[in-house]
């Protein structure tokens, strides 16, 4: 049900909570009460909740027992597309890293059965239910862990309601991408409802060049992935202009994230142990996700727009992150591909014998002026600028770089983007995308995304594209007003 203005039908109970809130707000009792009340507009009926989406991962389906309902897990190696051209080993469940959402009512009683089909031992984590401990899934302590081909079945009720997940109880199988959502929903649907509910799932991984298996004893991560995908691979999050919104951002891995909403104030409403109550949710525009937490976060999509929902960590804003080896991104003196392992790193073999000879300093560097004179021009670069601009289109270069570039101190960063990186609007178009800005896909990396507020005209056109399936190429779609979209 939506809620956009007080209901002329709303019931005595919703009046005499809009009272309350009134005589709250008239005596002072401050802005924090104030600006949650401002998400209690329209009617408090206990409707049905809204089922979650997790863009990019499935729900995991059961069966019926007894009424029991039966899950069944499979951990097992994946291969996961991060990116166009990006395709990676990980460990997953059922096929996927993260794995399924898992969807229950709070009262459920669930069976779930866990195959291992990884090649050594696992164990499955319920993190933070409130089950027998023989339940709780800690390899060594609760069980034994689960052997390769083997096979454990977890059964237990869930009293709690909120956002949780599940996980393997082995670290570094957790960096390798071994999670899941976990949502119970309340027996008496929360107030106020919403329109939309969606997970995010944050996870990073650490990608050496031609390799595709994640260091996960790395603490420097260079993929950083909203449920599998990095941006602009991420599927936004698509709501009608005036939904009450709920996002669910779950954490595990090796870094905190503090994540930015553009064009809205939120609040956050839940925590991994459930709801806040209503006096003290906290208003804001970026929420801090810590390791093992979950926050929810609700919003009235009021502001029609495109906005950018990501972590702000600058470094979780980009893919691949690396030193760049070699002249990669610019035209000009690089580092030569071919030097032997002396000139490469510096060693003391130049004229003049002593370390301040021009031949000295490592060839692995940017062509700063300093160091080995073997930083110079080599021919695996394109061969002319025409050339170089016809073979990647999107890549903008020298045209957004001043003339005098190499004269600045700092430029260029190891990890520096001269504008947008190559732009990718075909090989990631999908239906959610339907009418985003020509170029967006330029200026969206790591752990970025979009909540999409459209107009209803809009947002009904976006919809029976996702209701048909249909990613083929789409008309461009018309101006808004609020949207900037020029054709």
């Amino acid at each position: 049900m939506r809620a956009l203005s007080p209901d002329l039908n709303a019931t005595k109970e919703s009046k005499v909570k809009a009272r309350r809130t009134f005589f709250r707000n008239a005596f002072g009792l401050g802005a924090g009460i104030l600006s949650a009340s401002e998400l209690t507009r329209g009617k408090p009926t206990a409707a049905p909740p809204v089922l979650v989406q997790t863009p990019d991962v499935k729900d995991l389906p059961f069966t019926t027992d007894n009424g029991v309902k039966v899950f069944h897990l499979v951990a097992e190696p994946v291969r996961q597309q991060l990116a166009p051209n990006r395709t990676v080993d990980l460990w997953g469940f059922n096929g996927s890293a993260p794995g399924p959402t898992i969807q229950i009512t709070q009262g459920d009683r669930v069976r779930i059965i866990v195959d291992n089909h990884l090649p050594e031992p696992t164990s499955m984590h319920w993190h933070g239910f409130e089950i027998p401990h023989n339940m709780d899934g800690g390899p060594g302590i609760s069980q034994d862990p689960i052997a390769p081909g083997g096979r454990f079945t977890y059964e237990f009720t869930l009293n709690q309601a909120g956002t949780f997940f599940y996980h393997s109880h082995m670290a570094m199988q957790e960096m390798m991408g071994m999670l899941g959502a976990f949502i119970m929903h309340p027996k008496t649907p929360y107030t106020p409802p919403v329109d939309k509910d969606f997970v995010l799932m944050l996870q990073e991984y650490a990608v050496l060049p031609n390799n595709p298996v994640p260091n996960s004893m790395n603490m420097e991560f260079n993929w950083l992935v909203l449920n599998g995908k990095a941006g602009p691979a991420t599927t936004p999050l698509i709501v009608r202009l005036g939904d009450r919104v709920r996002i669910r951002m779950i954490n595990l891995g090796m870094d905190h994230h503090p994540i930015h909403l553009h064009g809205h104030t939120f609040r956050t409403t839940g925590t991994e142990a459930g709801r806040i109550p209503e006096a003290v949710w906290i208003p804001g525009n970026t929420v801090l996700v810590g390791v093992a937490q979950a926050r929810d976060i609700e919003l009235v999509a009021n502001n029609p727009g495109d906005w950018m929902l990501h972590c702000h960590l600058p470094h979780h804003m980009m893919n691949q992150m690396s030193s760049n080896v070699g002249p990669m991104t610019r035209r000009g003196p690089g580092m030569p591909m071919g030097v032997d392992m002396n000139q490469g790193m510096g060693m003391l073999n130049g004229s003049p014998g002593a370390p301040t000879g021009e031949d000295y300093g490592p060839s692995l560097g940017r062509g700063m002026g300093v160091g080995s004179t073997n930083d110079q021009p080599v021919a695996n670069t394109p061969l002319s600028a025409e050339k170089e601009d016809s073979t990647m289109p999107g890549m903008q270069m020298d045209q957004d770089v001043a003339k005098n570039a190499n004269q600045v101190p700092g430029f260029p960063q190891d990890a520096f983007m001269e504008g947008p990186m190559m732009a990718m609007d075909k090989m990631v178009e999908r239906p959610q995308n339907y009418g985003l800005r020509p170029g967006w896909s330029g200026f969206m990396q790591g752990m970025m995304t979009f909540l999409r507020v459209l107009p209803p005209d809009q947002y009904d056109k976006v919809m029976q594209q996702i209701n048909r399936g249909q990613p083929a190429s789409m008309p461009d779609m018309p101006d808004m007003p609020g949207m900037h979209h020029p054709m």
